[in-house]
């Protein structure tokens, strides 16, 4: 089967009010929109609220889904990315003073496969680093370097989802990118040599 006729039948069965169908959808894409809301957030209990409110648009949705516009996890993670920069943005507005939390904790973190104890832990802390220095860009350039580099977006999509031209999206993730990268020099996570 593929993506697109899995995905209508599990949009199928949930409508139809199988639970285990709709159980499903929310085990394959939990972790993935876990870990986009926690990019924009950098708080664990902020993406999870995050994530149960996507989950819930979704399913108040599902009547809108149409596996002729594309497989079901594109439809669901525009949803997912929609609801998580509006939440950005607001949260833009009224800024917090507030520390990242350890994402291992999360029980939607993939973990690496056969690492040892040391690489684990140098593991997390690097991408602990690397969040914070995603935490210090400004707003438009964070946003972009996000959906670019983390989500891996294509400049339309970028473009189409906040609505600005093709040329400011790429500049923002080259600005972001080279900011990122001084940012993360300064914090010594970079090395020197790498300029």
């Amino acid at each position: 089967m593929t993506a697109v006729t899995e995905g209508a039948e599990l949009v199928r069965r949930c409508r139809a009010g199988d639970g285990a169908a709709w159980e499903e959808i929310v085990s394959l894409f939990s972790r993935r929109i876990y870990n986009l809301a926690y990019r924009f957030t950098s708080r664990a209990d902020a993406a999870e609220d995050l994530t149960q409110e996507v989950f819930v648009r979704v399913y108040r949705s599902l009547e809108q889904y149409d596996s002729k516009q594309g497989d079901l996890q594109n439809w669901l993670m525009r949803l997912a990315r929609n609801l998580i920069i509006d939440d950005y943005r607001r949260r833009q507005r009224a800024p917090q003073d507030t520390h990242a939390e350890d994402l291992e904790g999360h029980t939607y973190h993939l973990r690496a496969a056969g690492g040892s104890p040391q690489r684990e832990m140098e593991r997390r802390e690097l991408g602990a680093q690397v969040q914070a220095g995603i935490d210090k860009l400004p707003t438009d350039l964070r946003t972009c370097v996000i959906l670019r580099d983390i989500e891996e977006l294509s400049y339309q999509e970028i473009v189409d989802l906040l609505k600005i031209p093709e040329g400011t999206v790429k500049s923002r993730i080259n600005r972001g990118r080279i900011e990122l990268a001084k940012i993360l020099r300064r914090m010594r996570v970079v090395a020197m040599s790498d300029a």
